[in-house]
């Protein structure tokens, strides 16, 4: 369903692990930067009513995930920390159109977004399935499933507003630039990207 063409690499799950408050700590600031971005869609596209309407419940929702993470951290007696640059999204809005017309623009921002709830699902899974806290792994799978459905949102909403053949292979492009960077970044275990 996500069409990632580079899975996590394996050891990143329990690298994870080990520094579960470092990741917690990143993973709260992503779900913040998470409902920024959707605010910054709506603000930028106020005449889009579908966009408008699609995207306020995913505002709250990860503002939501935001709250939630940090009551995750404050059981397990952890602080949040100062946020990270995430070089992930560094590199994947390196890549988004900055010139063209407004609507190849939001294409991008669209599928820009549909990417980074498409690599979190995938790591929200991986925590899923292999941490050893037991409330953390049911945590994880809620997000997961949340985080599926959000990447729908943003390619229903691409296709909304462009020709599927153009948003297919855009994606497309994304997804083979999201690979290359994936395999340049380093493994770390105390961030979420």
């Amino acid at each position: 369903m996500l069409h990632l063409k580079l899975p996590t690499d394996p050891r990143w799950v329990n690298i994870a692990e080990k520094h579960i408050g470092d990741i917690l700590s990143d993973h709260a600031y992503c779900e913040q930067k998470a409902a920024s971005s959707c605010i910054s869609l709506i603000v930028e596209h106020p005449d889009r009513e579908e966009l408008v309407a699609v995207l306020t419940p995913v505002v709250a929702e990860e503002w939501s995930h935001f709250e939630r993470v940090l009551e995750e951290m404050k059981k397990r007696g952890f602080k949040l920390g100062k946020p990270h640059k995430d070089d992930y999204v560094v590199e994947l809005l390196k890549y988004g159109k900055k010139g063209g017309s407004p609507n190849d623009r939001l294409l991008d921002k669209l599928l820009t977004n549909a990417l980074i709830e498409a690599r979190s699902c995938e790591r929200f899974k991986l925590l899923w399935q292999n941490i050893a806290d037991a409330e953390l792994s049911k945590f994880y799978y809620e997000l997961m499933v949340s985080e599926a459905g959000h990447y729908v949102n943003f390619i229903e909403l691409a296709r909304l507003y462009h020709p599927a053949t153009v948003v297919d292979k855009r994606w497309e492009e994304f997804l083979n630039r999201e690979a290359e960077i994936i395999q340049q970044l380093e493994l770390r275990g105390d961030r979420m990207h």
